[in-house]
């Protein structure tokens, strides 16, 4: 006996092709796409950076910067005690007079 009201081939290629179509759409906009948008701010703020802007750096050294090279940034972390480190190990601006230069 043949069946009724079963779906068609078509429908149901189509509903299988639908949701890795939704999966990769969803995986975009939750994932890649605020992970590259953070990524070009950090560049623009790496970029950016000149003498006497107050940083922390990746593993969490708060300073003043005092000399900009093109990949290195030297960093006063207390009285006559300085510190060269990349620009990219840079994770955030301060605002001035976060670091007062003593101890």
């Amino acid at each position: 006996m043949a069946q009724t009201g079963a779906p068609s081939g078509g429908e149901l290629g189509l509903m299988n092709l639908l949701f890795p179509i939704i999966l990769i759409g969803a995986f975009y906009f939750l994932l890649i796409r605020p992970q590259t948008k953070r990524a070009k701010e950090h560049k623009q703020m790496v970029d950016a950076l000149k003498k006497g802007d107050e940083i922390v750096s990746g593993g969490g050294v708060l300073g003043r910067i005092t000399e900009v090279g093109e990949n290195f940034v030297q960093v006063e972390i207390a009285e006559n005690v300085q510190i060269r480190i990349q620009k990219q190990s840079v994770s955030s601006l301060m605002p001035k007079g976060t670091y007062k230069g003593t101890l």
